[in-house]
């Protein structure tokens, strides 16, 4: 182990040492990945110094997510304290589902729960659970949904026609969930969206009035704050008025930006939170932790633990079930992605996450105020989101966004609203000033410049 950790020390060092000045790894082509990097695995071992240069050569190659020069992404950055947690999770290599085999872990998980559940506004009868991510907090949701319209359908399998509804902006884990759960794709209702990219509530009500005519049973709403685009919020308490009166779920996916739930000045984005069923947002997101963080918590953990629960007498054999943690998780092994959120929230206080949230919309304003100011650009965004939608000189989005990569300049990625392709900066990283944004305007314009008829003749092409 020591010699391991050695190993680690060093490649770390240089890594670090070697972004300073290589924000971006270099671009590797995928038909070529095989023939540049060794990653074959051999009968023999392999000696320890080509070894240690082998895995070097592999990091450096990899896409440096934590500089300042990766916009891509719903994530960014790196925050020490949260990487402490992260490796002493891998050292004590801890599973959650049990207290016999977590010990004082299962009170960390059930510590930040807790505080979530305080901070909406919940009574000590919600709780939640970490999952492996928002796809899957979204998947946890949708089964609660479906099993708190009936609970006969965890044993007997679907027997009815169940609906859920979510905006067409929202993310694409919802069809696959349909599947998984038994729903089915072609029972997802996508309600459109105002343009902001907000899921218009009228919209919604006629949708459920319409399959209810029609024989369907609507068993989930489920809401975004933070669309993966536009970074739109839905508006909660019509919703919720709605899924009041049609005895609906409602699940807020907060997976992008639901850690404003921290924030004093931008809380309101998700104004009448306390009235849904069911909440989750990414701390490996908005708050910078080590990927993944994703937690998901229900007003009444009833629900978690009917849809979740199962008896294993050979695993749960001390304890009572509020410390046996497996009994609310979809997981049985699963990892303590909850050390590395302790230990962030710990060094800086529920004030620290605050400030690292309200700087992000800071950095947000300010990309956004540099584009309004600049007729090079047309803007697609609007205030109260961290995802900066623009286009630049009228060059189709993904010419600027392939190029950039393939040359190994900046890392940004593109996205699509009403007809519209525009690339999409999010400013994620709470590493980054505002420096660091505009620099990214400054380092694109002139990569631009210096290949525009290239770029030009990929868009006549």
């Amino acid at each position: 182990m020591e010699e391991s950790l050695e190993i680690f020390n060093q490649i770390t060092q240089d890594l670090l040492k070697d972004e300073k000045t290589n924000p971006v790894a270099r671009h590797i082509p995928s038909a070529e990945l095989y023939e540049t990097l060794d990653l074959g695995l051999n009968e023999d071992p392999m000696e320890d110094a080509a070894f240690s240069e082998s895995l070097k050569e592999l990091v450096f190659s990899t896409p440096r997510t934590s500089t300042n020069a990766f916009f891509n992404q719903l994530f960014g950055g790196r925050n020490g304290k949260a990487i402490l947690g992260d490796l002493l999770a891998v050292i004590m290599n801890n599973s959650m589902y049990t207290y016999k085999a977590a010990g004082p872990m299962v009170g960390v998980e059930k510590t930040i729960l807790r505080k979530v559940c305080d901070m909406i506004g919940w009574d000590h009868n919600a709780d939640g659970t970490f999952a492996t991510g928002g796809s899957m907090t979204n998947f946890m949701s949708m089964l609660m949904a479906r099993d708190a319209f009936n609970d006969k359908i965890r044993k007997e399998g679907l027997a009815q026609k169940l609906t859920v509804y979510t905006s067409e902006e929202s993310h694409y884990s919802i069809p696959k969930n349909a599947a998984f759960s038994g729903i089915g794709r072609e029972n997802v209702r996508y309600v459109p969206t105002d343009k902001f990219g907000k899921l218009i509530p009228a919209e919604l009500e006629s949708q459920i009035k319409a399959d209810i005519a029609n024989g369907y049973h609507p068993v989930l709403v489920n809401a975004t704050a933070g669309t993966t685009v536009l970074g739109a919020f839905d508006p909660i308490k019509p919703l919720a008025k709605i899924c009041k009166e049609y005895n609906v779920w409602l699940h807020v996916d907060g997976a992008y930006c639901g850690s404003v739930l921290f924030s004093k000045k931008y809380k309101h984005l998700i104004d009448g939170i306390e009235e849904v069923d069911s909440f989750s947002f990414n701390a490996h997101k908005m708050l910078g932790t080590p990927l993944t963080c994703s937690i998901i918590v229900a007003k009444n953990k009833k629900y978690l633990h009917d849809s979740f629960s199962n008896d294993a007498s050979y695993l749960y054999q001390t304890d009572h079930d509020d410390f046996n943690l497996g009994k609310t998780s979809l997981q049985c092994g699963r990892r303590n992605d909850a050390l590395k959120f302790w230990t962030l929230w710990k060094s800086v206080g529920t004030k620290g996450l605050e400030t690292m949230v309200d700087h992000q919309f800071n950095l947000a304003d300010v990309a956004l105020d540099y584009i309004v100011d600049n007729d090079d650009y047309k803007v697609y965004s609007y205030p109260d989101s961290i995802s900066i939608c623009f286009n630049y000189k009228d060059i189709p989005a993904r010419n600027i966004c392939t190029a950039l990569y393939e040359s190994s300049e900046l890392l940004v990625g593109y996205g699509s609203f009403d007809g519209e392709e525009f690339i999409r900066l999010v400013t994620i990283n709470v590493q980054n000033g505002p420096e660091d944004i505009l620099q990214f305007f400054k380092q694109m314009e002139t990569f631009v410049s210096e290949h525009e008829d290239q770029l030009n003749r990929l868009t006549n092409a």
